[in-house]
């Protein structure tokens, strides 16, 4: 408690708070624009077990091939006139973008396009609407649920050529700029100006814009700045058919119609290809300060987080937190340093985050991991970690808990020394049950993509699903964008 009077006598100024304690940890951000980074079980439907194309055992697995057209000769013809030099077909090139960071998802895809303009990715959408080619979008393939990468042949249609930054107005702080933007490089531009990117990941320096906006990504910054649903002003789309659908507003209020963006952003590619995003961005705050503090219960962890959200408003921007089991394996596979048992040692801000931002990259010295992304009552969060150990018991190597108390997002991962089956079938449905039951989202920021779009009905009433379907249906008639991902095999 000492460590955090002092913190309480801090001037007002941005703040960045991490807590860790033998079984819990806790960071937050906070400053002048304050960043701390840091029952029933209802009537599930199992529409999910019945009839899908993947196996009952394993919802995530791919389902079968769909009748879309094989690239043909006259095909590659068509796409090297267009994007010459730019269409890849060398399988040693293609390898990468084959494969998600994960290294749990490997398509077979045998064409990698790479346009540099929205008029390219429309002429190459209307030519594969018109030729039933499937078509997979990828930004910095950094997902974790296997939504950027091909299931079979589908052609692989890359951003990573459309970086560029458009506008950007200083007084209003619109950013306006290409989908294939690294989210480091716009938050690099946009400091040496005095602001910053509303959002900020783990895997910025790889990760694309309109990937993160695909995907509506959370983050390190939602606690203060909000989601990307509120801080993206305007999109340009490209269709499944190659019409352009030019929404990309710079303006914070527009009352006129539908709010189409909405329908683009989290869809995953399914519903259109994002080329162009504009996005409001804070002012970079004066200064930051971030504490790591130690806590011996989670529910210690969750008065502290009251407190501090008590004391500090709206100027407290994360407040994050890692479990002693996530602690051991930085220790151990990282060499990184835990601040509250090495009190004389001192800790730079940047060295603080990267202990909470370098928790996946500790975990894949484990084996396979097992994510979840889970979205629960923010007094349930750590409940469920402590359950699923109790239900795994010694068939997992680790159980670990790590995620964004601010907005009740906890990222459950479990570890065995290689992939297995019988420790799958444990975990799910499990996980997606216990979740139901205390109304959470089986998905709180990295999206359904190939793995968990069976599991939807978790989370969401068949007449939403059933709704998703027709919007698909009517914006991608033949299924070419992204298929296998988001939606369920079958629709009830």
């Amino acid at each position: 408690m000492g460590i955090f009077q002092r913190f309480a006598r801090l001037p007002l100024k941005p703040l960045c708070i991490w807590s860790l304690c033998p079984q819990y940890s806790t960071a937050f951000t906070v400053g002048r624009g304050l960043i701390v980074r840091s029952s029933q079980l209802i009537q599930h439907r199992y529409v999910h077990s019945r009839g899908l194309g993947a196996s009952p055992g394993n919802l995530g697995a791919a389902p079968p091939r769909l009748p879309f057209s094989r690239v043909t000769q006259e095909d590659l013809a068509f796409f090297k006139t267009l994007l010459p030099e730019r269409t890849i077909t060398d399988p040693d090139l293609l390898k990468s973008c084959n494969v998600d960071w994960l290294k749990t998802v490997e398509g077979n895809s045998e064409v990698l396009l790479r346009p540099k303009t929205t008029e390219e990715v429309s002429q190459i959408l209307r030519y594969c609407n018109e030729r039933n080619l499937a078509v997979c979008p990828q930004g910095g393939n950094t997902g974790l649920v296997g939504g950027s990468v091909p299931v079979f042949d589908e052609i692989i249609l890359s951003t990573s050529l459309m970086n560029q930054v458009i506008t950007f107005d200083n007084i209003s702080g619109i950013l306006t700029c290409q989908a294939g933007c690294v989210l480091e490089n716009l938050s690099n531009y946009l400091e040496e100006r005095d602001f910053i990117m509303p959002l900020d990941l783990g895997a910025k320096g790889s990760c694309h814009i309109g990937g993160n906006v695909s995907t509506n990504a959370g983050g390190l910054r939602l606690l203060r700045y909000g989601s990307l649903r509120g801080t993206v002003l305007g999109l340009e789309v490209v269709l499944a058919d190659g019409r352009v659908l030019n929404c990309l507003a710079t303006l914070r209020k527009d009352n006129t119609g539908y709010d189409l963006k909405q329908l683009f952003i989290g869809s995953e590619g399914t519903l259109g290809v994002i080329t162009a995003v504009s996005i409001l961005c804070p002012r970079k705050p004066r200064a930051v300060n971030v504490a790591f503090l130690g806590c011996s219960s989670f529910q210690q962890l969750l008065e502290t987080f009251q407190c501090c959200r008590g004391m500090l408003g709206e100027i407290l921007s994360a407040f994050e937190f890692l479990d002693a089991s996530c602690m051991s394996l930085l220790k151990k596979h990282l060499k990184l340093t835990n601040p509250i048992t090495e009190l004389k040692i001192l800790f730079h801000t940047q060295a603080l985050w990267s202990l909470r931002e370098r928790i996946t990259e500790a975990l894949t010295h484990e084996g396979y991991t097992y994510k979840y992304d889970i979205s629960l009552p923010v007094e349930k969060i750590y409940d469920l970690v402590q359950d699923m150990r109790g239900h795994l018991g010694g068939m997992a190597k680790n159980v670990v808990g790590y995620g964004h108390v601010g907005d009740g997002n906890l990222h459950l991962n479990i570890t065995s020394p290689s992939k297995d089956p019988v420790l799958l079938a444990a975990i799910e449905p499990y996980v997606y049950e216990w979740t139901s039951e205390w109304k959470g989202s089986i998905s709180a920021e990295h999206g359904l993509g190939l793995k968990k779009r069976n599991y939807i009905y978790y989370s969401k009433p068949s007449e939403a699903v059933a709704l998703m379907g027709s919007i698909k249906a009517m914006l991608d008639p033949k299924g070419i964008l992204n298929p296998y991902k988001t939606l369920p095999d079958h629709i009830h």
